[in-house]
């Protein structure tokens, strides 16, 4: 008997089905819960390659990874880079110091250029919002945000939930401040997306001059105007750099005064919940949004989220390139 033909909306339906149907991560925005819990579960077998003895399998074996970084990063290159060379993928590194932008040439010619060499992986970190999607609609290759001007950083958002329901045991229902300079702030954005998506409650708070306009309504959070009020009873407090290459000048009086106001202490964290960790994207000015005493106190994740951040990129590496298995030992 002749199967029937597939109508689109039939293929859509297959396609929701799949475990992760994305051929692009350019963002939170756009994933269901259920995509974003294949990509926690994926990442917690991705962490048992990095307690073996040799740390690497050959899922990626034969696949070229682009990592163009156009803003300055250690930590999210780095363990992209770490990532890949776990999954055995051949990893090309450009910057823009070194790259035909700072000669003048346009990011997609660039990238053009790069794709006639046949990447299966663009990771981008790119100082415009916007420009891995500008990419992902001209390019063959998987595009991977890494970081896009004020607007997402999903895979940062992925690792600080992994590392939050290891720590609470679940996403579900928890009660999360983000503190510190949100107008700026891709990681607030992306954080704010997917905790939602798990009816999570967010609070944000920061100065005045550092908090966008429409937060409450944009972000589906609650300001607060104080960090005391932010952190009041709850599960997870994030606090965020100040990001002083993004501001202009006299966004806050000064440094002491800033870490007077919006500096975590123990004295602020006492008004969290006893058993509420402590999480920072890095990296940290010590003193200033954080004190050191609490960034390695017994509540802080700092750390945690580091070692968790290769593991959510394998897992999304792996996702993209279509493997049907999770390799095994």
């Amino acid at each position: 008997m002749q199967a029937e033909p597939r109508t689109a909306e039939s293929r859509d339906d297959e396609r929701e089905r799949a475990p992760f149907p994305h051929k692009h991560l350019l963002g939170i925005e756009g994933l269901t819960r259920r995509h974003v819990e294949t990509i926690l579960d994926t990442a917690e077998a991705m962490r048992g390659i990095s307690d073996r003895r040799i740390k690497k399998v050959q899922t990626l074996r034969g696949r070229m990874v682009v990592n163009a970084f156009f803003e300055n990063s250690t930590r999210t290159r780095i363990s992209f880079e770490v990532a890949e060379k776990r999954l055995s993928a051949d990893s090309v590194n450009i910057q823009v110091s070194g790259s035909a932008m700072a000669k003048g040439e346009t990011l997609l010619d660039t990238l053009r250029n790069i794709e006639a060499m046949r990447p299966d992986m663009v990771v981008l970190r790119h100082w415009c919002s916007g420009a891995p999607h500008f990419l992902a609609h001209h390019l063959q290759s998987n595009v991977i945000n890494a970081g896009d001007g004020n607007h997402e950083h999903p895979t940062q958002a992925l690792l600080d939930a992994i590392t939050i329901r290891r720590a609470k045991g679940r996403l579900d229902g928890l009660d999360v401040a983000i503190c510190g300079d949100i107008a700026h702030s891709r990681v607030a954005r992306s954080n704010a997306h997917l905790l939602r998506l798990f009816g999570s409650r967010v609070r944000v708070s920061g100065p005045g001059t550092m908090m966008p306009r429409g937060a409450a309504e944009a972000l589906g959070v609650r300001v607060c105007r104080s960090l005391a009020e932010a952190v009041e009873g709850v599960d997870v407090v994030m606090m965020l750099r100040i990001q002083k290459e993004r501001m202009g000048a006299d966004m806050y009086p000064s440094d002491r005064e800033y870490a007077r106001q919006f500096g975590l202490t123990r004295e602020v964290l006492r008004h969290a919940k006893r058993d509420a960790i402590v999480m920072h994207p890095g990296p940290m000015n010590r003193g200033l949004e954080i004190a050191p005493d609490v960034a390695d106190g017994d509540r802080s994740v700092i750390l945690d989220q580091v070692e968790n951040g290769v593991a959510i990129r394998m897992a999304v590496l792996y996702l993209l390139s279509g493997a049907s298995e999770v390799p095994a030992e």
